[in-house]
């Protein structure tokens, strides 16, 4: 079997059968959904076809040919990808829910040919094929002219019976159709617009079908109130004709028309909710016009559940406002409660947060937190919405597999690792060990990441921001050292070298530094658990080199060299200047002891003027070459 495609049979014939969960029937299932759409769409327009063409002497009832023209076409191409749904159908497996083998929770993949057609011809193939016959176009184009003493109102009542009776076919299958999309992929719309628009798009198919209908039940409603006027037979004659062919028009008195004319209000003959269509003589508009003229009434009237209508005594227009009240209310609070929830959802974590806010607010106020306080709560809780969006990102990566996400982690922070010269030397494996465990950390300005002498908890690889490390040997009088770490630095060596150590002491190390933000800081935190781990896997490499490498990017190592050069160069100068004093001593010893306290001090107290450096402990330098255990 291929990835879409399970080929069934022998060398003389081969069946093409299509696996139901496979990139192309999903495809083919969304494609035809939205041609499902578009039909829905399509069918409704026969309803426009009736015309009426209003004059001084006569009016006509007849047909919109170039109108019928471009629907007969439309849709015929809707019923083609019907057939080809039908078709596709005959060559994709199902799975048998009932058989006895179970794979993953699921049944049997059954790919005969033979099967797959006997359960389709038992389910859903007459419901298929009722929707992709060509109906409407047989009526409009073949029933309807043949029938040549039918009156107008009659052919109007085929038109609508039969697009209705097809209607409803065509709107069924979009829920199965929807139910595979989300079996197979979780969701119909990937995002919250996409699932606002798709509801949104099936309450206005909804009111376009209503305000179709409502339209061509006024073409009804008024020649009803020309034949209840008329004064006798040739009068009455009238014909569902071609209005553009000469000679087949219905022809009245002008009287006739001043008693059937909607705008005049002193007639007698109650046009109900169809008033305001035949006043404004819609009938007799281009398309467009009577088109998003008869959807603007189906729209407002479905919103308001027919409220602001005013129906007459007929039954059908009652009927009708019945149903539709009806239907708006369902379609009110399904639909479009469907829609506001997809665009609250877009707002939802703005609204989360601003729930939090609100609580943090109210939880430091409760604890009457000094002003300073609060002001850092807040800046860190802003930088964190602005950072993150709300989204919690380990919660994210802790459901899915571990494969993947090694990969997103090695993705994110490989090239930051990396850039820590001691952990380059290491293997793709230990890296890898590495950025997963490595955890987002945020930090806003002014914030102590650690104190000098507190425990240290974790190593800290920045992404951006800048923060200073300073020391000062444990406070003591005199000494201070400070450097700037920036995008790429790190800081919390102290406790990789505890991590190093053949057998680390259950306690942490102390730092030796004072970290603080300088700036608002992104980074990943390495804990000290998940370093030890690391560290115990990468002892075994016994290499000489890594201890230099160690030394020379470690800020306390470097500080601890610096003050050993100026201990060292400080005792050099002390050795030199007390062999010189002791050489002139030696060639000066007939001078007097005034003279020489006049102009040069005792040679002890010269040397004492260069001061002794305060001893600064050497930092503790990790043995790779030792096992653990030995």
């Amino acid at each position: 079997s291929g990835k879409n495609k399970i080929f069934v049979g022998g060398d003389a014939q081969q069946y093409k059968i299509f696996d139901p969960s496979s990139d192309f029937i999903l495809m083919w299932n969304r494609i035809f959904l939205f041609s499902s759409f578009l039909a829905l769409f399509i069918d409704p327009l026969y309803f426009y076809v009736p015309k009426i063409v209003y004059g001084d002497t006569y009016s006509c009832v007849g047909t919109d040919t170039h109108l019928t023209i471009i629907i007969t076409f439309f849709r015929s191409i809707a019923d083609l990808l019907y057939v080809v749904h039908i078709i596709m159908k005959f060559r994709t497996a199902f799975v048998k829910t009932s058989s006895t083998l179970r794979v993953f929770g699921r049944g049997d993949l059954v790919t005969d040919p033979k099967e797959i057609a006997w359960k389709y011809l038992r389910s859903d193939f007459a419901i298929d094929v009722v929707a992709a016959l060509p109906l409407p176009q047989i009526i409009v184009w073949y029933v309807i002219p043949a029938i040549k003493y039918s009156g107008a109102e009659h052919n109007n009542n085929i038109l609508v019976l039969i697009v209705l009776a097809q209607y409803l076919p065509r709107l069924y299958l979009i829920f199965p159709l929807t139910y595979e999309i989300v079996k197979a992929t979780g969701v119909v719309a990937k995002t919250a617009w996409e699932g606002a628009v798709y509801n949104l798009l099936l309450y206005l198919i909804a009111s376009h079908v209503l305000g179709a209908l409502w339209y061509l039940l006024s073409v009804d409603r008024q020649t009803a109130c020309w034949k209840m006027n008329c004064r006798n037979e040739s009068d009455c004659n009238i014909r569902y004709l071609d209005c553009d062919t000469p000679n087949q028009t219905w022809a009245s008195t002008t009287d006739l028309f001043s008693r059937c004319n909607a705008s005049n209000d002193s007639i007698t003959f109650d046009y109900g909710m169809f008033q305001p269509a035949l006043s404004n003589q819609a009938p007799a508009q281009g398309f467009l016009r009577k088109f998003f003229y008869s959807l603007w009434w189906g729209l407002q009237n479905l919103s308001c559940y027919g409220q602001t209508l005013s129906v007459s005594t007929y039954i059908g227009e009652t009927l009708y406002c019945i149903f539709l009240a009806v239907l708006g209310l369902v379609l009110f609070a399904h639909l479009i409660g469907n829609v506001q929830t997809y665009l609250q959802s877009i707002t939802v974590r703005v609204e989360e947060w601003r729930l939090k806010q609100r609580d943090t607010e109210e939880w430091m106020r409760h604890r009457q937190l000094p002003d300073e306080l609060r002001e850092r709560v807040r800046r860190f809780i802003q930088y964190k919405w602005l950072a993150t969006r709300g989204v919690n990102e380990e919660s994210i990566l802790q459901v899915l597999p571990a494969d993947l996400r090694r990969d997103i982690k090695r993705h994110l922070c490989l090239d930051l690792v990396r850039r820590v010269p001691f952990f380059s030397q290491m293997d793709d494996q230990l890296l890898d060990a590495i950025c997963v465990r490595l955890v987002s950390s945020l930090c806003t300005k002014g914030t102590y990441i650690v104190r000098e002498g507190d425990p240290v908890a974790e190593m800290l690889f920045i992404i951006r921001g800048k923060l200073e490390s300073s020391t000062t040997n444990g406070g003591r009088t005199g000494f201070f050292n400070s450097t700037t770490l920036k995008a790429g630095d790190f800081c919390g060596e102290e406790l990789l070298g505890w991590a190093l150590v053949p057998k680390p002491t259950a306690s942490l190390p102390s730092s030796t530094r004072t970290v603080k933000a300088l700036i608002e800081v992104e980074a990943f935190s390495l804990q000290a658990e998940d370093l030890k781990f690391v560290a115990s896997q990468f002892r075994r490499l016994h290499s000489k080199k890594l201890q230099h490498t160690f030394r020379y990017y470690s800020h306390h190592w470097r500080t601890w060299g610096a003050c050993f050069i100026q201990a060292a160069w400080r005792r050099y100068r002390r050795r030199k200047m007390a062999k010189d004093l002791s050489m002139r001593e030696s060639f000066n010893s007939v001078r007097s002891e005034d003279s020489d306290g006049e102009d040069d001090p005792p040679p002890k107290k010269r040397l004492q003027a260069i001061k002794e450096l305060p001893t600064l402990k050497k930092p503790d330098e990790p043995d790779f070459s030792v096992e653990p255990y030995e």
